[in-house]
């Protein structure tokens, strides 16, 4: 299934994207190593229920642009973020954000409350949760000669990291792993994986805004896969004494890609959160 519809030009850089519904908006942010596809369960159904659902890959990800010479890190998405809501005319917006889209997320809203009504992280990153001790591994392996890695060794290597997302295998295999793959098989995919993604995967950018969670007023909901093999339950914990009033979900039997292993349970999540009352957020 091919979400995003259309591209638009940000800040000089193209983003794919999908903006479709009305009402109030809600943009859905992903991770790594994902791309939109992960939303293809859930926003359509949030949008069915009444609101403007927005989709998009992060730069460097998907089918946006993977320019040679751009920081794609949190931080920069994260100010690629405010350029995108206001080209399309969101003032504010509810955030949906997973993985490192939650760092995203997080940032943005310490940095710009007064855009944001509500905000959930999925099985985000925090503080010093990332990289994994999987993928340290795979920097300290490969993030010096990457290019030479043939396809194969490629896909084998994050066939065995997108099999960690799930807590049932068989949910990451045929046609939903050969799109989890789709955006790298070429040499230029390969290159842009490592130098996008596994490059910036650095918990400076979550670190850095630990003591600036307490700052968070709107609503915040935190979703988490209580079987997450790569951002244990503790951060969730963590996070949810750290946010003030923050409602912490852990849903059992599921693992880092909720959207994956319980999409129905993820949609539901969402559209009662959508619900909940946000207070009128001042205009700066």
């Amino acid at each position: 299934m091919t979400l995003l519809t259309d591209s638009l030009i940000v800040d000089g850089v193209r983003l794919a994207y999908r903006d479709h519904g009305r009402g109030e908006p809600v943009i859905f942010i992903h991770g790594t190593p994902s791309h939109s596809y992960e939303w293809r369960n859930v926003a359509p159904h949030i949008e069915a229920a009444g609101f403007r659902a927005v989709t998009y890959d992060l730069l460097g990800y998907g089918r946006s642009e993977r320019p040679v010479d751009r920081d794609t890190s949190v931080a920069a998405q994260t100010d690629l973020l405010e350029h995108f809501l206001d080209a399309l005319g969101v003032d504010q917006v509810n955030i949906i954000a997973h993985d490192i889209g939650g760092a995203i997320g997080l940032r943005f809203s310490i940095a710009h409350p007064h855009r944001v009504r509500r905000l959930m992280v999925i099985d985000t990153v925090s503080y010093d949760s990332w990289p994994s001790s999987t993928w340290q591994k795979i920097i300290e392996d490969n993030l010096d000669d990457y290019t030479s890695m043939p396809q194969d060794t490629f896909n084998a290597l994050l066939t065995r990291q997108l099999g960690m997302t799930v807590t049932d295998d068989t949910l990451m295999s045929e046609d939903v792993l050969r799109a989890y793959l789709a955006p790298h098989q070429s040499t230029l995919g390969r290159v842009s994986f490592f130098e996008h993604q596994v490059r910036h995967y650095d918990s400076k950018y979550t670190e850095e805004i630990g003591d600036e969670l307490t700052q968070l007023t709107m609503p915040v909901r935190i979703l988490w896969g209580e079987e997450d093999r790569w951002q244990p339950l503790h951060y969730a914990k963590r996070l949810g004494d750290a946010i003030p009033q923050a409602d912490l979900i852990v849903v059992p039997g599921a693992g880092h890609f909720l959207m994956e292993d319980v999409p129905e349970r993820v949609v539901h999540e969402i559209s009662d959160f959508l619900r909940t009352p946000a207070p009128a957020t001042a205009r700066r």
